[in-house]
């Protein structure tokens, strides 16, 4: 039986197809989650429930989707990516991985390491763009080169690069890079190990249930968070702003030290209960799509799955 497809896939063309699939699957599946998360995390009070009640009231249940374009665009390519490199990394990492013995789980989290922080390059403007989108329902002036009326994706993107220029579309890669290279690293490790220990020797086989590709997926996705999420409320609030309007964080120690004095430590945490029920549907989605769609694309009579719930 050939090991793990994504571990020795011979055609870019496949991988692409599952990466793209994978991420549609968690990028479709999650948004209106993350939605609610962004606007927890740039609010100053409320409940999970109260901003959501917000966001329905102000702009009807389509709000939750909005910006969701942007991450869809882009999601074949970076899922495809994301993949394909830590696949490449492990195999760098321990050459000793075959066909019949897996990549070590030390090869695995740095693999993830890498990854992330390669990933980053290409996730710095699809999130900064798509939590412009996501705020410009509020209207204020953190966020004005959104200004009040809907704009779609390229419109906000165009806003951004005239007035900021390239630098401006990668406002926030170096708090994206901080938060992604470790949160890749638990993220492959905790799929590899919760996929074992759900189902034993199933990195050998590729035999796993679809139940254990959810749940490992889903809790790969949480402990990605659950490491990284102080790192991502301040890169959501430092990606709010804009050069042309009003700059109240001044870099990373600025924005901790501020958001922390004026708000609390809890501050760092706001909306982390959304953001690992979002982990943990988008991920077991991710996971779950990845695998199958590999299974189909390399039906060669060594890559199946018990497909069993």
């Amino acid at each position: 039986m050939d090991f793990w497809p994504e571990f020795l896939a011979s055609s870019w063309g496949k991988e692409f197809v599952g990466g793209g699939i994978g991420g549609v699957a968690g990028v479709v599946s999650g948004y209106p989650l993350d939605t609610l998360r962004i606007r927890q995390q740039h609010s100053t009070s409320g409940s999970a429930l109260s901003v959501l009640r917000n966001i329905v009231s102000n702009g009807g249940p389509t709000a939750l989707f909005r910006g969701m374009g942007a991450p869809l665009a882009s999601v074949t390519f970076q899922n495809a990516v994301v993949f394909q490199t830590n696949a490449v990394l492990c195999r760098v990492i321990d050459p000793a991985a075959s066909q019949t013995r897996p990549p070590s789980y030390k090869a695995v989290a740095l693999g993830g390491f890498g990854t992330g922080a390669l990933q980053s390059l290409i996730l710095t403007p699809v999130e900064l763009i798509k939590i412009r989108l996501q705020l410009q329902d509020l209207g204020n002036s953190s966020h004005s080169d959104v200004g009040s009326s809907r704009l779609g994706p390229m419109q906000v993107a165009k806003n951004i690069f005239k007035t900021e220029g390239y630098r401006g579309l990668y406002r926030g890669l170096t708090i994206t890079m901080l938060r992604d290279a470790p949160s890749h690293c638990f993220y492959f490790w905790t799929y590899q190990f919760m996929r074992e220990k759900l189902h034993p020797g199933c990195r050998n086989t590729g035999q796993e249930s679809l139940r254990t590709m959810i749940v490992a997926g889903g809790l790969a996705g949480v402990a990605s968070w659950v490491c990284c999420y102080p790192l991502d409320v301040v890169k959501t609030r430092l990606q709010a702003q804009s050069k042309i309007s009003f700059q109240k964080y001044n870099g990373i120690m600025d924005c901790f030290y501020k958001s922390v004095k004026e708000e609390g430590y809890s501050v760092l945490w706001r909306g982390l209960g959304t953001a690992i029920a979002r982990a943990f549907v988008v991920n077991g989605a991710v996971f779950s799509a990845y695998e199958l769609s590999l299974r189909c694309l390399f039906s060669n009579g060594g890559l199946h799955a018990d497909h069993t719930i």
